[in-house]
């Protein structure tokens, strides 16, 4: 009876006292944890992850409204996250809720396995009973317990499966003839993966929609994300999602772009080599996620994750999340991130010290300190108006079809890793050119192709949704625009019942519409066509074949340095500067192997000692992250750069005062801007006084202590 009293008062606590939700939420975390001091980040705002909760935590810890208030109490917003194509609802999976068993709605490939997510969680075909029960049980109790936020993830529907009963009785219903096995047949697996593209663009638009309904009934403006893998990595994991689609629906306000090590280290080919290539992948994904929301004007937070889901050492962990970072940093218009999800595996986790030993540590005290130096800065990260380094205007046309083609393979069609894509894009990253990724699903936004000079596509790996996209794509090359067409158009998707050959159309391939609405012939040989103002260039190549062999990449460079103009540059890096920060990154595998060298009264951000360099070599292979301290915001006293959160600051005639807030176990070290060297250092009331770290070059004071979330007061007298 105790327990269900303590509901109650829950309820009427969360009703009468509501934190208000703001647009000033800049960084956001996802946990399904209770607040804990070890994991207490500072980041303005939490996801609090399933309304069950972790199985192995008390009951108590478990009931979302416990830890939705464990987190408001400490000062957090609060808002919700949990999966769309799997969770922990084995109420409704085991009958609990409606009296009827639904594991057998789960994703089944074709040897008759379900696809598991975890213990009694299937990957789920999203049929109209599920979203019953998801809308009740998850999305109204969240809103009833005053949460105004709601982040939806992973809507996921793996391309091997399709051999459910469930999924049979929506094949009938949305093509409206019986199922066929879509490893019959190219055209079923088309038609296979469409339907699963279009399953969860519904169910994400049914319960988007209820979300702002019901809460608009009690008064609530509530936002609705989805987070998601990015394009690139779906199509590389053989996985359909609806992606760019959704960006468009007014239920949808933005994304989350879920990149980290674990999708960026996915290897690819390029130069005929197959490896890992985290910097120069994560930076393509990136992009993709921003082409996803840039032209719709929809919020997209950027995500990294210091750890990753599969087991490696913490110098792995290290490298390749500061390469994850840098990458996400080169958006200049971007500044929202989600900056780890799962603090508690990050903070207390066990991973392997190194890849040679089988020691498994805590995280280390200097990457500890290294990582809260970055996930703080980007409270204060500003957009800005500046460009990435490198000659502008080169695009990559992508479509969702790239996830329509993957699996199973057909007829001796194979697109290793993505190739067809990478060939397009890769060999223009690793010379320093900032391709920009273009969404066909975003062609109807006048700022789709926006600054795009050169555009290059192929059909190949993918194929237009519908007719609408070429009509975009001739007025746009009528305009002045210069269209690279590479593909040898002979794929035996090429021939799938589509709109390019049904309903009065009858055009062999999809390519033969678009070069039908610009004068140039079906099959068009190789060669330069003019069209308008504008240029259509015809190779008839796979990309792919411009990585899979060394050197196999000249064609497409000649081909877009001749179209450019002289004005093409290439380079070994990239390089950015955002308000005080500056971002660069070294590109190996580049003819140019010399360091990139940054100049300047420079903040090491990757250093955890906070060091102050007036050069700095960055390898090829390598990033660096830097303050620069003569472009510092605050001209008299300020934190400049810190392992924790900076809280209640003011500076007065002759002193300095600030809290300091990040979680126990960590230390913190900060580097402030003074007027002149110190004469007093109270930290928590003692003198703490150091002159050598005093740097009168640069007017900047080093401060270490061991962080508290409950805050540590610093008083500064000069």
């Amino acid at each position: 009876m105790k327990y269900y009293i303590s509901v109650l008062i829950l309820f009427v606590l969360f009703s009468c006292s509501v934190p208000k939700n703001t647009d000033n939420v800049k960084t956001i975390f996802q946990t399904a944890a209770e607040w804990r001091p070890e994991i207490d980040n500072r980041a303005d705002a939490v996801m609090v992850y399933g309304t069950a909760g972790n199985p192995s935590d008390s009951l108590r810890s478990r009931m979302f409204e416990n830890r939705v208030a464990s987190w408001r109490e400490k000062g957090y917003e609060t808002e919700f996250m949990t999966g769309i194509a799997w969770g922990e609802y084995e109420d409704y999976f085991t009958g609990k809720w409606d009296g009827k068993n639904h594991l057998d709605e789960g994703q089944v490939q074709e040897n008759g396995d379900t696809i598991w997510h975890g213990k009694m969680i299937p990957y789920i075909v999203p049929c109209k009973d599920y979203l019953g029960y998801f809308k009740e049980k998850q999305i109204k109790r969240v809103l009833d317990a005053g949460v105004s936020t709601i982040f939806l993830e992973e809507p996921e529907f793996w391309a091997r499966a399709g051999y459910s009963e469930a999924f049979k009785k929506e094949w009938e219903k949305y093509y409206g003839f019986p199922w066929r096995p879509q490893d019959s047949s190219p055209e079923n697996t088309y038609l296979s993966s469409k339907l699963k593209y279009h399953l969860y663009y519904e169910a994400l638009k049914d319960v988007l929609t209820y979300a702002k309904q019901y809460g608009a009934g009690k008064g609530m403006d509530v936002k609705c994300y989805v987070a998601t893998h990015s394009l690139l990595n779906y199509s590389q994991w053989r996985i359909v999602s609806p992606e760019a689609s959704l960006a468009s629906l007014p239920c949808v306000d933005g994304y989350i772009a879920q990149v980290w090590t674990g999708t960026s280290r996915e290897p690819d080919y390029y130069d005929g080599v197959y490896k890992e290539r985290v910097f120069e992948t994560a930076y393509l994904e990136y992009g993709c996620m921003e082409s996803m929301t840039a032209p719709t004007g929809r919020r997209v937070y950027f995500l990294t994750d210091p750890v990753e889901d599969r087991a490696r050492d913490w110098n792995d962990y290290k490298r390749n999340y500061q390469a994850t970072f840098s990458a996400q940093l080169l958006f200049p218009r971007i500044n929202h991130y989600e900056i780890m999800p799962w603090p508690e595996r990050v903070y207390c986790g066990y991973y392997k010290t190194d890849d040679s030993s089988n020691e498994k540590t805590l995280i280390r005290k200097d990457y500890s300190t290294m990582m809260q130096v970055m996930i703080n800065s980007l409270n204060k990260m500003p957009v800005s108006d500046n460009q990435l380094s490198g000659s502008q205007g080169i695009g990559v046309l992508m479509s969702n079809s790239l996830m329509f083609q993957r699996f199973p393979e057909h007829d001796g069609y194979e697109d290793p890793q993505l190739s067809d894509f990478y060939g397009m894009a890769m060999p223009f990253v690793k010379r320093g050119v900032p391709v920009k990724i273009v969404h066909m699903e975003n062609l109807g936004y006048k700022a789709a192709l926006s600054g795009i000079k050169v555009l290059i596509m192929t059909y190949s790996n993918m194929k237009p949704l519908n007719g609408d996209s070429h009509l975009e794509l001739a007025s746009w090359v009528k305009k002045g625009g210069i269209l690279i067409y590479s593909s040898r158009d002979d794929d035996p998707f090429q021939s799938v019942r589509e709109w390019w050959n049904t309903d009065g159309n009858d055009f062999k391939r999809p390519s033969d519409h678009l070069f039908s609405l610009m004068g140039i012939p079906s099959g068009a040989p190789e060669g330069l066509y003019d069209y308008g103002k504008g240029k259509v260039m015809v190779l008839r190549h796979d990309p792919k074949e411009y990585v899979l062999a060394a050197g196999g990449d000249g064609l497409l460079i000649d081909a877009v340095s001749r179209l450019y103009g002289p004005g093409l540059k290439f380079r070994n890096y990239f390089y950015l500067e955002r308000g005080p920060y500056i971002i660069a990154a070294a590109l190996d595998e580049s003819e140019d192997e010399t360091p990139v060298v940054i100049k300047g009264k420079l903040i090491d951000l990757f250093d955890p000692d906070l060091n102050i360099y007036y050069s700095k070599r960055i390898a090829p292979g390598s990033q660096g992250y830097f303050y620069d301290i003569d472009k510092a915001v605050n001209a008299k006293a300020g934190v400049l750069a810190s392992s924790s959160r900076i809280y209640d600051e003011k500076v007065a005639l002759n002193s300095y005062d600030f809290v300091s807030k990040s979680p126990v176990n960590t230390e913190n070290v900060a580097r402030i801007l003074l007027p002149s060297c110190p004469e007093s250092v109270l930290i928590d009331g003692k003198e703490s006084l150091s002159k050598e770290s005093w740097d009168k070059d640069s007017r900047t004071y080093l401060i270490r202590f061991a962080n508290k979330p409950e805050g540590v007061a610093v008083h500064i007298e000069w």
